[in-house]
């Protein structure tokens, strides 16, 4: 049986003040607001395809009936309440059956060839990872059959130890794979990786 596959991608509403504001610390409000708005439709152009249904995940909630501020052709849910963890485990037990990869809308180099490989890896492991340059991950996918895993509990997001604490939470025995690094941009420091 062929089960539906599910790609998420999470944002904020493009509003400014609202966004990338570590960014906008560094090089203002109107460039980080722009290079959010920017990022996210690329993204969600980029990584529209007919092999996954294509979700975005918003906050706040409210924004999910805001049709303009959204880019076309794409499902939307909100991501509810709780920290990082809570946002992401919430479409992993909400969406239909078959695979979900979820990656946030501030990764400049993604591709739809990205987000395949992770669903190639699913095949053979319970879940993946895309690995950040800063520690933590730009993607994470679960098979979600037999069960759901949840390992985002006690994790310290946005920092170095993001990928580490979570993969510490994965229970013994479940398979892990791993898919290309690429960076996220979080600061000025990102940009000029070359992300921009």
């Amino acid at each position: 049986m062929n089960l539906m596959r599910h790609l998420v991608v999470m944002s904020k509403a493009p509003r400014m003040g609202r966004v990338k504001t570590r960014l906008a610390r560094d090089i203002g409000l109107v460039k980080a607001w722009a290079f959010h708005r920017r990022t996210l439709f690329e993204t969600a152009r980029n990584l529209k395809d007919t092999r996954w249904r294509c979700w975005l995940s918003v906050t706040p909630d409210q924004s999910i009936f805001k049709t303009h501020m959204w880019p076309t052709g794409w499902d939307r849910l909100a991501q509810g309440g709780g920290d990082l963890g809570a946002r992401m485990l919430r479409p992993w037990r909400d969406l239909p059956p078959g695979p979900v990869v979820i990656v946030g809308s501030d990764i400049p180099g993604i591709t739809a060839s990205h987000i395949a490989a992770a669903f190639e890896a699913l095949g053979e492991n319970d879940l993946v990872f895309g690995p950040a340059t800063d520690g933590g991950y730009w993607l994470v996918g679960a098979k979600r059959r037999p069960c759901v895993i949840n390992p985002f509990q006690n994790v310290r997001w946005s920092t170095q130890h993001a990928l580490a604490d979570t993969l510490a939470n994965v229970p013994i025995g479940a398979k892990i794979g791993f898919v290309e690094t690429l960076s996220d941009v979080d600061c000025a420091k990102d940009l000029k990786r070359g992300a921009l």
